[in-house]
């Protein structure tokens, strides 16, 4: 059984988002090492980008401050593989196809096999151009994190049926970022993919209460939380780790 497969095996999984390098590279793994402490059975860690297309303001500022701040993609592996030393929770970086093509895509797998990373979402690739990308990493054993969309209609069982670690579920239209409420038929969306697939499903965009996390691990089998933990980095700044501590613990127990 893969790691990520571990994170889904013990009821519901609470899925955590991080910028890597917000506000530096060694701040981020003491973030990374207290948001697992708090209970987050997976971590997402997003490579900041110059143009994160997917990310709504919060996101998009971290991205900023971790560039500013001198954050490589080298430097990201080098922390993953700190990061493996201390913990077998399961790892997974969020990021563009610019940079993953830029590095080469055998070459870039095969270092994220090496420093220990589980699997990698890339929201600007569409299903349909995948197929090289997913071959460079079902050579070094990474998985491609599909995610689907209200949107994706009837690409979404044909989406779940290659999907390997888990889905990556979108709860609503845009981009990333806080919502009030969720209106999107996901129950409707989780039936469709459960019809094709055993892959776990979980739902991230929008989620930061407790109340909502609930809500979603009713539906889905995990639940995704970025842009309020990136809004708390962005209060506390390197002091974040209580605060981050606190919240994670929150939204793990809402979903017990």
């Amino acid at each position: 059984m893969s790691r990520i497969q571990n994170a889904f095996k013990n009821g519901k999984a609470f899925i955590a988002f991080i910028t890597g390098g917000d506000p530096n590279i060694e701040k981020t793994k003491e973030f990374v090492l207290e948001i697992i402490k708090a209970g987050a059975d997976l971590i997402e860690i997003g490579i900041p980008f110059s143009d994160p297309i997917a990310e709504g303001p919060v996101i998009q500022e971290a991205n900023t401050r971790a560039l500013a701040a001198g954050t490589t993609v080298e430097k990201l592996f080098t922390l993953v593989a700190d990061l493996r030393k201390e913990t077998q929770v399961p790892l997974v970086f969020l990021t563009y196809i610019n940079p993953v093509f830029y590095y080469g895509y055998d070459a870039f797998f095969k270092r994220c096999a090496d420093t220990g990373l589980d699997g990698i979402i890339i929201p600007d690739i569409p299903f349909e151009e995948q197929p090289p990308v997913r071959e460079a990493a079902n050579r070094h054993g990474i998985d491609i994190i599909s995610l689907i969309a209200p949107t994706s209609e009837t690409r979404i069982k044909e989406i779940a049926k290659n999907a390997t670690g888990f889905i990556y579920l979108v709860s609503s239209m845009g981009v990333t970022g806080v919502r009030s409420e969720i209106t999107t038929d996901l129950g409707a969306i989780t039936t469709a993919i459960k019809s094709v697939t055993n892959t776990p499903v979980a739902i991230g965009f929008g989620i930061h209460t407790a109340e909502q996390a609930a809500q979603m691990s009713k539906i889905a089998d995990g639940v995704i939380v970025g842009s309020a933990i990136v809004k708390i980095i962005a209060q506390y700044g390197e002091n974040a780790a209580p605060h981050v501590n606190s919240y994670v613990s929150e939204m793990k127990n809402a979903i017990l």
